[in-house]
């Protein structure tokens, strides 16, 4: 773990993985540090509005994260209704040494946990594959996916809550409303939510 200073109010923790970063963020949301926000990322935690530096660097010695695992939010599991027939389903299940069906099973059957969000509102990155499944980005990204696509890159499984560029292969889609600003909490997935993609077909 190591702590950087990051503005005036702020400090940004580097972790080893994006487990331990969940860790750490779900043992900060559980402790009472005073800082305004705290962000997790796959390998950092930002505390913003911090009052007492040396209060939390004490509370960040005094974390255990050698047995990280991933936390998860109260509220059970948010199912997202999938039809599986997005454009990279067959190189994904070739790399995965499987028929496209197996790989819709496995994906189907993986209980996912938010890790982070970001790169645009409502994205949600979220673990639960295997390592040994991860895929690469594509070479060359796309000039514009669809919104409601469900795809993989890394470790990493995500929906496009909205059309965008992107690079991450495409399994499927989803018509779930991952974002609306007008809504108490707009995002749909936060970290620590627990998330099942449930096949259907339209």
């Amino acid at each position: 773990m190591r702590v950087l200073p990051a503005g005036p109010g702020a400090l940004m923790v580097e972790v080893a993985s994006t487990a331990e970063a969940a860790a750490l963020y779900a043992a900060a949301r559980a402790a009472d540090l005073h800082a305004t926000d705290v962000v997790p990322a796959a390998r950092t935690v930002l505390f913003d509005g911090v009052p007492d530096r040396s209060l939390l660097e004490a509370w960040l010695r005094s974390v255990d994260l050698s047995a990280a695992d991933r936390p998860v939010a109260p509220g059970g599991v948010v199912e997202l209704p999938t039809t599986y027939d997005g454009a990279d389903l067959d190189d994904v299940a070739r790399l995965w040494d499987m028929t496209p069906a197996e790989a819709v099973a496995v994906h189907t059957g993986t209980v996912f946990v938010v890790a982070f969000c970001g790169f645009s509102p409502g994205f949600a990155y979220c673990t639960g594959l295997p390592e040994e499944l991860s895929v690469p980005r594509l070479d060359s990204p796309r000039p514009r996916v669809p919104a409601g696509s469900v795809g993989l890159a890394g470790e990493f499984t995500g929906v496009y809550p909205r059309s965008s560029p992107g690079g991450w292969r495409l399994l499927g889609r989803t018509d779930a409303a991952l974002w609306d600003a007008e809504a108490e909490q707009p995002a749909l997935l936060s970290p620590g939510t627990q998330v099942r993609f449930v096949e259907v077909d339209r």
